[in-house]
């Protein structure tokens, strides 16, 4: 995944609009916009058009044309993307946790024994 790529997806999901209408068009298998502008009364048309585009732009939706009627579906793979970057960064966090922590147990310098020290 590129930069432009996953800023293009961090984007789009940084918004909870965005966020709503995905999750509603992961219930399904395909939604046509219609029904998916549907759900939202207090956003136009329009506006809902123009959140589906950014999800397509971002690849996070696809677009399948039925005469006039556009039906959208979940893709999954920038979403597998997205998983495994944040994925890698907090299981370097973990890692590097878990490390100071046996460090600490090996030398006896933990966070429970320097409490013990300070209250005595």
């Amino acid at each position: 995944m590129t930069t432009s790529e996953s800023d293009a997806i961090f984007s789009a999901l940084a918004d909870p609009t965005r966020r709503a209408i995905l999750s509603l068009i992961g219930e399904h298998e395909e939604l046509p916009a219609g029904e998916i502008a549907a759900h939202f009364d207090s956003l136009g048309r329009t506006a809902v058009s123009s959140h589906l585009r950014i999800l397509r732009l971002a690849g996070l939706v696809a677009e399948r044309r039925d005469g006039r009627f556009r039906h959208y579906s979940v893709t999954p793979t920038p979403a597998d993307a997205v998983v495994a970057f944040l994925t890698s960064v907090y299981q370097n966090s973990l890692e590097q946790l878990a490390s100071a922590v046996q460090d600490a147990s090996a030398t006896g310098d933990t966070p429970l024994n320097r409490a013990d020290e300070r209250s005595a």
